[in-house]
C-alpha cells in the first residue's frame, strides 16, 4: 500500500524475497504459509530498519534427506578444499571492486596464491584488513564494525539481505544453511549461508561505494539508498562465464555445492565481479 492509497499487486510465484520493514504491518498466517510454500524469504526489520529476522521453507527440495546426509558426511578435506575455493573467489572480487574503484589491488592478487586448503595462513583476514583500508573513502575515517557508524548500517542491510538470498538458495537446493564449511558458531543458525555468501559481499559493497559517492558524509538511511540496497538481488553477475541476475547466479552457487558433496563434483560455482 502507498501513501497515494493505491494497491499494487504481484504473483506469488515472483517473490523471491519479502522483507517486511514497517512496524505497522500485518500479514496472515494463510499469506506466510503460501509464501514458504513457494520458497519465499521472509525477513523482518526491527524499528531502526535492521533485518532482525528470517523465515525459510523448511521442506525446499524433494531429495532433501538423502542431500543432507551427504552434507552431513562430508570429509574434512573437503570441507577444507571449498573454503580455500570460497576465499581465493572473496579475494579475487575484493581486488576486482579495488581496480573498479582506482584503488591498488597487487597486494590481493597476490595473496589470491597463496591461499591454502582451509585456509590456514587467515589470508581472508589480511585481504580485508587491507581491502576496507582502501575501498572506502578516507574521509569517511571507515572501521567495519557491524555496530559503528555510517556506512556501516548500509553494509549491514545490503549483507542481510545477501544472507537471505544465500539461506533461501541453501534450502532450494537441499541444504542445511546452519551446517557450515568454516563458520561454526552453535548460536548461528546460518553458518553455511555465511560461508558461502563471501564472495558476493563486494557485489553489496559496489553498491554501497556507489551511495557513498552520491551522499558523501550523510549516509543515514534514507528511502533511496534503501531502494538501491533492496535491488542487490536482482543486479546482473558473471558467473561460469554468463551473465544473470544475483539472485540466479546464487542458486548455481549452492546446486554446484550440493554437487560437491556428493561427490559430483569438485568446483564451487562463484561470480566473478567485473
Amino acid at each position: 500500500m502507498h501513501d497515494s492509497g493505491e494497491t499494487k499487486t504481484a504473483p506469488i510465484e515472483d517473490v523471491g524475497i519479502l522483507i517486511l520493514d514497517h512496524q505497522q504491518i500485518t500479514i496472515t498466517q494463510a499469506l506466510i504459509a503460501k509464501l514458504l510454500a513457494n520458497n519465499t524469504a521472509v525477513i523482518t526489520c526491527d524499528h531502526t530498519h535492521h533485518p532482525t529476522g528470517l523465515l525459510l521453507n523448511l521442506d525446499g527440495n524433494s531429495l532433501q534427506s538423502m542431500k543432507f546426509q551427504a552434507q552431513i558426511e562430508a570429509s574434512i578435506p573437503l570441507k577444507k578444499q571449498l573454503w580455500q575455493q570460497t576465499v581465493s573467489a572473496k579475494i579475487l572480487n575484493q581486488a576486482a571492486l579495488l581496480a573498479i574503484q582506482r584503488e591498488p589491488n597487487k597486494y590481493l592478487l597476490n595473496l589470491v596464491s597463496t591461499v591454502k586448503s582451509g585456509d590456514p595462513d587467515n589470508c581472508e583476514a589480511k585481504a580485508a584488513a587491507y581491502y576496507w583500508k582502501h575501498i572506502i573513502p578516507e574521509f569517511l575515517e571507515f572501521r567495519r564494525e557491524r555496530y559503528g557508524p555510517p556506512p556501516n548500517n548500509l553494509l549491514n542491510y545490503g549483507y542481510a539481505i545477501l544472507r537471505a538470498v544465500v539461506a533461501r538458495s541453501l534450502v532450494i537446493s537441499g541444504l542445511l544453511p546452519t551446517l557450515g564449511i568454516y563458520h561454526r558458531n552453535q548460536y548461528n543458525a546460518y553458518c553455511l549461508a555465511d560461508d558461502v555468501m563471501e564472495p558476493y559481499r563486494p557485489y553489496v559493497d559496489q553498491v554501497v561505494c556507489q551511495i557513498i559517492r552520491g551522499n558523501g558524509r550523510f549516509l543515514e538511511m534514507t528511502l533511496n539508498m534503501k531502494k538501491a540496497l533492496l535491488a542487490i538481488p536482482a543486479m546482473d553477475v558473471q558467473i561460469d562465464g554468463q551473465k544473470s541476475p544475483l539472485m540466479n547466479a546464487v542458486q548455481r552457487t549452492t546446486a554446484s555445492l550440493a554437487k560437491c558433496f556428493e561427490g559430483k563434483s569438485r568446483k564451487l560455482l562463484y561470480p566473478t565481479l567485473e
